[in-house]
């Protein structure tokens, strides 16, 4: 392996995996380019929604470029077409453009009926966000009087999905108690003027009233809602509700809300969007200009036939630690399951010289698959020119009548080549994708750059067979441009070292959403075991193909699985062999898209003791699943594995509860190097089910707007209840989820530097005379552990208890004892030292401190109100969100006769000031 002098090469290494991600965007002279718009496989084909993009992009354009004040805007723009749909002779092959890097998708409703726009966003504040998510009908224009102009709507997604800035509303907290004694709406700025009111309507019949109290949080009722003046002055801020004609720009500190428990306060510690963009890579890299930029440019790319070169390493080093024999195992398997009918595939063989063992085959049938296996390697000796490799496959691709755009190049090699560098700007020009599957600790830096360069995988394998990584990988490997119910899915995957026992016994469930092309695979080191499979009828099956040569056996189960709990028992004959089993399986309908898992880190590369964060995204098509168990499995270069419990529960690593995003923070360091990152998940018994939740990061809904006075109401947004969504069955899912590199790892044991995470979902009650707590425990290191004590304060004021946490009034907390991270804390307490006179609400925070004397740093601020009616300030008389205390009372005592008013339109006498329009009258 190459020596690096000064870390020169590790340094290249970090700076390269630093910028990267799914997306391929980038910014050149203030002009985003190689943004991705993909219209997912599912939509019917209708060329009227290219057309529709490209308006809604160019638009975009110019406000992001005012938004910005002269600093952004979208240069050059591909909009990603199914292959299903008709070809023209306007579009073009892609070359490493797909739906994975998709910045933008155009893809049916995450539940029937909701077209809210939204961006798929689970990582902290200033981080880049997964996708933006339209609807076909909202790309349309069919949805504009709900959610406005496509164009600014845009401008706010991208905020999210770039800059990793969050929503100034909180549909869960739409009021809140100010600094002024009123109640306002959330929102940003508090210059936004308009109603708050509780609209109802039955047919054609609306029916609007003040809003009540509620007795407990007195704050607003459940059916109250803000409806904006239509015509506005103020200007900001894009990130509340870019709707209002208005409204042009981001909060920037002069005008931003702290105060307000919108969702951007709480994940970006209560600096305005403005500021949080200001500290981007993008804007430290750019300076405004000073003529308006030029419209967007979009290229037309429709996805192709598929076109692949396998380019396996046959060095001298391949024939150590059975590697030989996997790799032809895991190709096997690749061939015969994974790679999709109509595409094209070639094979090279490589050590110091490349050999092209196949041209470019079209996958019809099991006749073509066949021939290919016949070219595996049988022998492995020589150097090493994975260059030679590299190029041997553009031939292929080149003798095949093919341009090399687009096509794919599967490296298989562990990566000892020290000349690999050489070939690294021809393979980055070439417009091939290149999958690295590095095979053991030592490959060179410069052969995992070139997928990163080229949008690839790189996945690393250790060489422990019990691990299945090299069939995981191989698994993983799929068209990223196919739709979800082609693809074939991973269900189990398991080995082991059989030694105080021979047999390797569990089950596999097969859900109702998948079944078809069902595929199980046995693998072993030394001698064929005994097989027993059983249907979830208990129907034993037993032609199994066993293949002697390559120590594997598999089945393809006909027509569609039987869905159920199928049970396997595996027989070892010798002590200390290595078994393994992978099930794999297709959707079972067309038209019903499975249940899905996708893995992946929150970084490429970390340097110690900076911690990784682990996702793993549960789906079915777009639809969140939730209750799931989710676990990771996390190998080092070396081989030593740690296993974590995903969790779902919106603390700790995971930013939103309940939205089928599973998390958790990874510290446990053993090596310096390549890791690698498996994730399981299982449906359980009665547990998992789809999310009714709306999704996070989404433009805010319209619910109407003030006219003269009026409220001119939209539609209700369509809702969804748990009768229409129930349990979800039973389910399995494996997938792999590539490799991260980490840097700096000192020997064991590692010092003790991480503190514990923030607790992010404190919540207060007023119970009597006492404040009951209840959050998520943190733990010793992050969320693991067990903190060492809790620090509780107190303040009349949310904004000095944020800035003066450490003068704030402490709360005794010496009963108080810390359980276990991850599990629930409660807390009770007597209020004391209040001046009932002034307090309206208590606003509380916790700090967590660990044995090291680590702190959490402060915690989401909850609230408990106090009704004080002395303190009620005078009602206030203009149409604004603000409504004081006895406003609120007037309303609740003037109930009857606001009944009386929208019945009769009668005169009604309040503080003896006339009214005479109606059921919108402002007090």
């Amino acid at each position: 392996m190459m020596a690096f002098s000064s870390g020169v090469g590790i340094l290249l290494l970090l700076y390269l995996l630093q910028g990267s991600d799914t997306s391929l965007v980038r910014l050149n002279e203030n002009g985003y380019e190689d943004i991705i718009i993909a219209i997912d496989p599912a939509v019917p084909e209708d060329a009227t929604i290219i057309e529709s993009i490209k308006e809604m992009v160019t638009k975009a354009s110019t406000h992001l470029f005012e938004a910005t004040e002269k600093r952004f805007f979208f240069k050059n723009v591909s909009i990603l077409i199914p292959e299903s749909w008709k070809d023209s002779v306007e579009y073009r092959r892609p070359k490493q453009e797909s739906y994975k890097h998709a910045d933008i998708k155009v893809a049916p409703p995450t539940l029937e009926g909701r077209d809210e726009p939204y961006t798929r966003q689970f990582t902290q504040c200033e981080e880049k966000a997964e996708y933006i998510h339209f609807t076909p009908d909202f790309v349309l224009g069919k949805k504009q009087s709900e959610y406005g102009d496509s164009g600014k709507l845009l401008v706010h997604e991208w905020a999210h999905l770039r800059w990793g800035v969050f929503d100034e509303y909180n549909e869960d907290h739409p009021f809140y108690s100010a600094s002024s004694k009123k109640i306002e709406a959330t929102r940003c700025s508090t210059g936004i003027t308009g109603m708050n009111r509780v609209h109802t309507c039955q047919g054609s019949t609306c029916i609007t009233r003040r809003c009540r109290t509620n007795s407990t949080t007195k704050l607003y009722e459940k059916d109250c809602q803000f409806f904006p003046d239509k015509v506005q002055s103020e200007k900001a801020s894009i990130m509340f509700m870019q709707s209002i004609d208005s409204v042009t720009q981001f909060c920037k500190k002069e005008n931003h809300n702290r105060e307000a428990p919108t969702l951007h306060n709480e994940k970006c510690n209560y600096r305005s969007t403005w500021e949080v963009i200001s500290n981007s890579e993008d804007f430290h890299n750019s300076i405004p200009m000073e003529m308006p930029p030029s419209p967007p440019f979009f290229s037309l790319l429709r996805i192709r036939e598929r076109i692949v070169c396998l380019v396996l390493d046959v060095s001298g080093s391949m024939a150590t630690n059975d590697r030989l024999n996997r790799v032809n195992q895991a190709v096997k398997y690749f061939l015969k399951q994974i790679i999709e009918n109509r595409s094209w595939v070639g094979m090279v063989h490589f050590s110091h010289q490349a050999t092209i063992k196949s041209k470019l085959i079209q996958i019809n049938s099991d006749i073509e698959r066949d021939k290919l296996l016949q070219t595996l390697p049988t022998s492995a000796n020589g150097g090493t020119s994975i260059c030679a490799g590299i190029k041997a496959a553009f031939q292929v691709f080149k003798s095949g009548g093919n341009q090399t755009d687009g096509t794919e190049i599967f490296l298989l090699s562990d990566g000892e080549d020290s000349t690999a560098k050489l070939c690294i700007d021809e393979v980055k020009d070439s417009g091939a994708v290149v999958h690295f599957i590095a095979l053991g600790p030592s490959a060179e830096f410069a052969v995992t750059n070139m997928s990163i360069l080229t949008g690839g995988m790189h996945i690393s394998v250790s060489d422990k067979a019990q691990n299945n990584g090299l069939i995981d990988a191989f698994g993983t490997l799929a068209s990223e441009n196919a739709a979800v119910t082609h693809k074939s899915l991973q269900l189990e995957s398991k080995g082991a070292i059989l030694n105080d026992s021979l047999w390797l016994n569990d089950t596999v469930v097969i859900d109702s959403t998948v079944g078809k092309d069902t595929f199980f695979l046995v693998t072993w080191n030394k001698q064929a075991p005994d097989i027993y499979l059983r249907d979830p009828k208990g129907t034993e099956i037993t032609n199994f193909t066993m293949n002697m040569d390559s120590k594997m056996a598999y089945l393809s189960i006909p027509g569609t699985a039987q869905v159920g709990i199928w049970t396997y028992n595996l027989e070892a004959k010798v002590t200390s062999e290595i078994l393994t089993i992978t099930v794999t399986s297709r959707a079972a309908s067309s038209s019903v898209p499975p249940i899905t898992v996708n893995a992946k880190v929150n970084t490429d590369t970390n340097i110690f003791p900076s911690p990784t964060i682990v996702y793993a995204e549960v789906l079915q098509g777009y639809t969140p699943i939730i209750g799931a168990r989710v676990t990771a499995t996390i190998e080092s270069n070396t081989g030593k594995t740690e296993e974590l419990v995903l969790l779902d529960n919106g603390a700790g690593a995971d930013a939103f509860k309940d939205d089928g995003v599973y998390s958790r923070y990874f510290t446990a360091y053993s090596d310096n190097g390549r890791y690698s990152l498996k994730v399981r998940a299982d449906g359980g018994t009665n547990s998992a089910r789809r999310s009714l939740r709306h999704p996070s990061s989404r433009s805010a809904y319209i619910p109407g707007w003030v006219v003269d006075g009026e409220i001119q109401g939209n539609p209700p947004r369509p809702e969804t209840t748990e009768a229409t969504h129930p349990v979800l069955e039973n389910f399995s899912r494996t997938v792999s989820g590539g490799a991260f590199v980490m840097s700096n790892v000192p020997n064991s044991p590692l010092p003790d530097v991480y503190p514990p995470n923030r607790i992010t979902d404190l919540q207060a009650t007023l119970d009597g005379e006492e404040i009951s707590l209840t959050w998520t425990a943190p733990g010793d290191d992050y969320d693991v552990g067990k903190v060492q004590q809790y620090i509780i304060r107190t303040s009349e004021n949310i904004t000095d208890l944020k800035d003066n946490f450490n003068n704030s009034l402490r709360v005794d907390t010496t009963n108080l004892i810390p359980n276990e991270a991850n599990s629930k804390e409660t807390f009770a307490f007597k209020i004391e030292n209040i001046s009932e006179e002034n307090a309206t609400y208590i606003f509380i925070a916790i700090e967590s401190i660990d044995k090291s004397n680590l702190s959490s740093g402060l915690s989401n601020i909850a609230q408990v109100a106090l009704f004080t009616p002395q303190a009620e300030p005078i009602p206030d008389e203009r149409p604004r969100s603000g409504v004081s205390i006895s406003t609120i009372v007037l309303s609740v005592v003037g109930s009857v006769v606001l009944v009386c008013i929208i019945v009769s339109t009668t005169i009604c006498i309040l503080k003896k000031k006339q009214s005479s329009s109606g059921a919108g009258t402002t007090f």
